[in-house]
């Protein structure tokens, strides 16, 4: 019987090597493959874990070398955004220990509070040429997501902590501000329009840690107006600075079939569409600004490599798409065919990846770029091999990215079996 024993366990533990083997020889090695049609300016939130304050962003030229990068240090970073006289404007969140926080905000939350930053950086010089901070209780969910430079020198501000938009002057007066608390909040027509029938405690809104709106992105239109991203309602909506009016509403809160915790949508002039991260559908969707009917997909480069949590999705003059999916720590240029023209990838690192953007292609409000009516996407159906990708993105966290979920089995399979071996011997000696 032991000798059976023994040869089971030896079938096991070779085809758990079999299967790890090939993985690990089937794997692509990490890095750039193909050109890109410019350079990429990319932000990393974090390497390694969320939780790790590590991030950076840096400039990649066409072949995929860094050619310029900057980490501020215990940073979260999020929004890089080119500028028209070639410095870069970069919105993050810096971890502080209780020691060097104000009074307001020390104590609040354990060892921490956080310095939300929004700097323009001068890479050629390498230094910080301007810079707007406030404070707030913690990192996480309170920090900093996106920044704009206007046309007006102003610089527009989204603050998730604090529910608002704002704009800054140079100077760093604040010269307009917009509430969600005014005008997303009970009793008003967007709750009574949109929200009505839940509770206030069912989005977080009270409490050290609470994380209401999770407001992540804002852009100027060119009537004038902004493009806002709520993302834990699951809806963009457009607000007209003069009256602070919500003049508009894309997608349905708690209807996920249409957005799912969203990140960066981008109004597309010439095609009346918006272009949308749906990162909880692993998705990058566009639709229809006026029917918010699908007009182009895209969920990876197969059916075995689908999008993980994308965050970032720009169309780009050529009709090519340039996507941040995080949770494969990659970015990706897709073309007009639905294939991957040129790939970054941060897997060694497992690089969190959370914008970027192809410097020179245009402002964030693109009037030239084609429409996804014109394109041909993908839209690899499947729940269980959606699950298996998702699986796949949290396992590469803790083990290199080739393993994935049939690495983990064949390790959980092979461990098993030398568990129960030396059970037995226990048993046997124990006789």
């Amino acid at each position: 019987m032991r000798t059976r024993r023994v040869a089971v366990l030896s079938v096991l533990v070779v085809a758990s090597a079999g299967v790890l083997g090939g993985l690990a020889v089937t794997a692509e090695d990490p890095g750039t493959t193909g050109d890109a049609n410019g350079r990429t300016l990319v932000t990393v939130q974090a390497y390694g874990w969320f939780g790790n304050h590590n991030g950076e962003v840096f400039v990649l030229d066409e072949s995929g070398d860094r050619v310029w990068e900057y980490a501020p240090g215990d940073a979260a970073v999020f929004d890089g955004e080119p500028l028209d006289n070639d410095n870069v404007l970069v919105s993050f969140g810096q971890k502080v220990p209780d020691a060097d926080c104000p009074e307001r905000w020390a104590n609040t939350t354990g060892d921490h509070c956080v310095l939300n930053r929004v700097q323009e950086v001068d890479p050629e010089a390498d230094e910080v040429v301007w810079e707007y901070t406030w404070y707030d209780r913690q990192i996480s969910y309170h920090e900093v997501h996106d920044a704009d430079r206007l046309e007006s020198g102003e610089t527009v501000v989204i603050d998730m902590a604090r529910h608002r938009t704002f704009t800054v002057a140079r100077n760093g007066t604040v010269t307009w501000e917009w509430s969600a608390k005014e005008y997303l909040d009970e009793g008003s027509a967007f709750w009574a329009d949109h929200v009505e029938g839940t509770q206030r405690d069912d989005h977080a809104y009270t409490g050290p840690t609470q994380d209401w709106t999770h407001m992540n992105d804002v852009d100027r239109l060119a009537n004038g107006n902004f493009l806002m991203s709520i993302r834990n309602f699951d809806v963009v909506i457009e607000v007209d600075p003069d009256t602070d009016d919500v003049v508009a509403v894309y997608g349905e809160p708690g209807n996920h079939e249409i957005m799912h915790e969203q990140h960066d949508p981008n109004y597309l002039a010439a095609s009346d569409t918006l272009l949308v991260a749906d990162s909880e559908n692993n998705r990058v969707v566009e639709y229809d600004a006026e029917t918010m009917e699908p007009v182009w997909r895209y969920t990876g480069p197969s059916a075995g490599d689908r999008l993980q949590w994308p965050r970032d999705a720009d169309r780009l003059p050529n009709g090519n798409t340039l996507i941040a999916d995080s949770r494969n720590f990659r970015v990706l240029e897709v073309g007009p065919d639905g294939e991957v023209v040129w790939r970054h990838e941060l897997t060694d690192e497992r690089g969190i990846v959370y914008d970027a953007d192809r410097i020179g292609a245009g402002a964030e409000e693109p009037d030239d770029v084609p429409s996804g009516r014109e394109l041909n996407g993908t839209a690899h159906g499947g729940t269980v091999a959606g699950a298996v990708a998702v699986a796949d993105s949290w396992v590469s966290f803790v083990l290199p990215p080739w393993v994935g979920v049939a690495g983990l089995l064949a390790l959980l399979t092979g461990g098993g079996a030398l568990a129960g071996l030396a059970w037995e011997g226990y048993r046997a000696r124990a006789r």
